[in-house]
């Protein structure tokens, strides 16, 4: 079995310097770094990036009791930021990661010419306003300041949550791609941009802060129990994913990883183990 592989944020800018000099691939050279089309030696170990919580615990379940019996040989890479998991995965140096939504990734490809694409959806996490000093939703008043997330999409996202539970009002019409210029009527309230991993470590610096579920399970929070409002599930487009680089979708490694993933094992380990902070993507809700 190989051992799974923590890249923390002292490693994250050697790795990144490392994974920047490999983009240079062309188009032209379908398997050549950093540019399009499949590539990958299906014959070794499926190697997948990954958020710690719950991305990361959700893969190693799988490694540890289903990928065996299904005759997948999978590794683990840990990383604890946003933009690396993608890097890597558009060098080449992972063949898939698991951390984000589409939103999020449309607007990395966007921005970055880089061709992540999605496979299948795994879990929703919940996005959430946290409080070290309010009790309730009405605690939060004029004067005080709200940390948020400081990446396009999930910025977009919590200020749709805060707009929808009465503490801002946006323009009509932003929905998730709201930014702060949007805000039509902040209530008194003070923002504080922050980039996603670090906002649960701010909470003590502001009056609340709006928090990614992994983060905040990271953090030692409980989503289910701690926020002060949760997103509701119901027609929700960020459930976080499986992604390849275009061309990879059927490399059959992947396809395996694609049905373990949306088994009802699965389904059975995110809802008896999240409790609700977490909550699966696909399917009815698992057996008892």
């Amino acid at each position: 079995m190989r051992r799974n592989i923590k890249i923390t944020a002292a490693a994250a800018a050697t790795a990144a310097l490392a994974f920047g000099l490999s983009a240079c691939g062309t188009d032209s050279d379908p398997a050549a770094e950093g540019g399009t089309g499949a590539g990958a030696d299906t014959s070794k170990a499926l190697v997948v990036a990954a958020s710690p919580a719950p991305h990361a615990d959700i893969l190693n379940y799988v490694k540890k009791n289903l990928a065996d019996e299904a005759g997948l040989e999978l590794e683990v890479k840990e990383f604890t930021d946003y933009v690396l998991p993608n890097t890597a995965t558009e060098n080449g140096q992972v063949d898939a990661n698991f951390f984000q939504h589409k939103p999020y990734l449309d607007d990395f490809n966007k921005k970055n010419k880089t061709h992540i694409v999605p496979v299948v959806d795994v879990h929703l996490e919940p996005l959430g306003l946290y409080s070290e000093k309010a009790k309730d939703l009405k605690d939060i008043k004029a004067g005080q300041t709200v940390a948020v997330p400081n990446d396009t999409t999930n910025e977009g996202r919590a200020l749709q949550l805060l707009a929808e539970n009465g503490l801002i009002t946006v323009k009509d019409g932003v929905g998730t791609n709201a930014k702060l210029s949007d805000i039509t009527d902040k209530k008194g309230l003070e923002f504080k941009e922050i980039e996603a991993a670090t906002v649960p470590r701010a909470l003590d610096d502001v009056d609340a802060a709006v928090i990614n579920g992994n983060y905040a399970l990271e953090a030692g929070l409980r989503p289910g129990k701690d926020s002060l409002v949760l997103e509701k599930a119901e027609g929700n487009p960020y459930a976080n994913l499986l992604a390849v680089k275009e061309g990879n979708e059927e490399d059959p490694r992947v396809q395996k990883l694609v049905k373990l993933l949306n088994s009802d094992e699965v389904k059975k380990f995110i809802e008896d183990t999240y409790k609700g902070s977490i909550i699966p993507a696909f399917g009815a809700p698992a057996k008892s």
